[in-house]
């Protein structure tokens, strides 16, 4: 499955929105729109099928507002292109990591030499403790 989504171009449904970008760029930075803001409707794309878009929705849930688009912004340059082709490397680089298998974890068990260094640090931490008490004198 993450063939088929790697290999489709989504550049036709996405939108883009320019707006004042904060971070370097001094006064250029007060007068011009370079920050990108990416968004893609989920719901309605035609690239996906019902499968694919429920596991996005699931998956990229922090990403998605209340319409089913998904958000990202990019205002790490000075420039509109750069920003723009920013965020839509961060939307393929989310779409793929969607997509990704999970891989099974296997139950291990720790070594020997783990187990007798974690009963040692206990020890250690016991006998510690232990020489903070008063002296019993026996009297």
């Amino acid at each position: 499955m993450q063939d088929k989504i790697k290999n489709r171009v989504f550049d036709s449904e996405l939108q883009f929105r320019f707006s004042r970008s904060s971070g370097p760029g001094g006064q250029h930075v007060n007068k011009t729109s370079t920050r990108a803001d990416l968004r893609w409707d989920v719901l309605h794309s035609e690239l996906l099928t019902e499968e694919e878009q429920a596991k996005i929705l699931e998956k990229l849930a922090s990403w998605i507002n209340k319409e089913g688009e998904l958000l990202i912004s990019a205002q790490e340059s000075r420039s509109q292109a750069d920003n723009k082709e920013t965020a839509r490397e961060k939307f393929y680089a989310l779409l793929e990591d969607c997509f990704k298998p999970v891989k099974k974890r296997f139950k291990s068990r720790p070594t020997a030499a783990s187990q007798t260094k974690r009963l040692d640090e206990k020890k250690k931490l016991s006998q510690r403790k232990s020489d903070r008490r008063k002296p019993d004198l026996g009297e």
